[in-house]
Formats: C-alpha cells, structure tokens, sequence
C-alpha cells in the first residue's frame, strides 16, 4: 500500500517536513517514491505540488491526517504559501474576568446613547409645545403695554 506522508528532516526542536509519497513498509525517513513538496512548521511555510498529489491520490495512494490537511491549504499552482493559525487567547482568570467586565461596561455605554436618543425626541416634542405657550405669553406681554397706553 502506499501513502502520502511526512519525513522529518531539521535538527533537534527545529523539525522540517517533506511531504513524499511512500511504502507503507519503509521507515518514516526512509527512501520515498517521489517527493510532493514541504512543509516547515515553524514559519508556517507551504509548497506542494497538488496535481502530484491528487494524481497520486487517484492511484490510490492513502494521505495522512497531517498530509490531506496540508493538501487541501496547498495553492493549486504549487507556489509557496505560508499557512495562518489562528492562536487561542491564553488569558489568566483574572484577566479574563476583567476582559468580561469590560465587555460588560462597553455594551452599557453603547446602550446608554441608545437611550438618550429616544428621550431627546421626546424632549424636542415637549419643547415645541411650550415654544407657543412661550408666544402666546409674549403677545400678551406686547398687548398689554399698548393697551395702558
């Protein structure tokens, strides 16, 4: 049977992978049928030739875990891409429950202009009302003086 899988080459802590196709009978470094690309998991660098890979896949050769995932993110011209992964926020408890309270005290002060908003109409409403009692005072203001005269 054979697969599609990764060779590691690089030093100790510094791995580098070729991604080959293989026996299944031969060691995990040894001598591969033919090389599709690399992978380096430490810049996230990618280059793989996909149509190698799908024609080999075709044959039947069987991808590893690891391999049919680099496969699918591989570009389809075989140019080199670097791969982004998204990191999980590592956060301690207290600086989680701060970042809640201040998610907490942001959507308070979006909702609060929220409300004012509503009220200001209102206001508006109430000032317009008043603003022809205030007209109807100050020509009874301007009558009266005519008239004592």
């Amino acid at each position: 049977m054979v697969k599609i899988r990764l060779k590691r080459q690089g030093r100790k802590k510094r791995p580098f992978y070729r991604i080959v196709v293989t026996s299944i009978r031969n060691r995990r470094d040894g001598a591969p049928i033919e090389e599709l690309g690399y992978y380096n998991p430490l810049s996230k660098e990618l280059k793989l030739d996909k149509a190698k890979a799908n024609e080999w896949i075709a044959k039947g050769a069987q991808p590893s875990d690891t391999a049919k995932r680099l496969i699918e993110k591989a570009s389809d011209t075989g140019d080199v891409i670097i791969l982004e992964v998204a990191k999980k926020e590592r956060l301690s408890k207290k600086a989680a429950a701060k970042k809640e309270a201040d998610a907490a005290a942001a959507a308070e002060k979006a909702a609060a202009p929220a409300e004012e908003k509503q009220e200001e109409p209102a206001k508006e409403e109430e000032a317009k009302e008043e603003a022809p009692a205030a007209d109807e005072k100050a020509d009874d203001a301007k009558e009266e003086p005519a008239a004592d005269a």
